[in-house]
Order: structure tokens, then sequence, then C-alpha cells
């Protein structure tokens, strides 16, 4: 997710930052995705696929 590229670390932004991670590993983990590395690469390339991961499309 580029958390080393991330260059707003101030105040509560990683705290943020940790909080959304790990509500999308928690999403992936519930749908049954086994390799999290994986599944973050496949929704990263189709952003459609995230939203349909969350039920908005």
């Amino acid at each position: 997710m580029a958390e080393d590229a991330f260059q707003l670390w101030t105040g509560n932004a990683s705290r943020a930052m940790a909080t959304w991670r790990n509500l999308a590993v928690g999403a992936l983990r519930l749908t049954g995705s086994t390799s999290i590395a994986a599944a973050l690469r496949r929704n990263a390339r189709d952003p459609r696929r995230s939203l349909a991961l969350l039920g908005l499309t």
C-alpha cells in the first residue's frame, strides 16, 4: 500500500493509515483470500474489484 512513500506522518495520519490497511486486510480475509499480498495486487490492478468487494457496485 506504499506506506514507505507516504510523507504525512504527523498527528493521527499514521494511525489512520494503519486502520485503513487493517480494514482492507480484514475484508480480504473475510472473502477467503489466502494470500493477502496477491489479493492486494489483484485489487490494485482493477479498482472495480475493490468496490465489488465492499458491495458498492
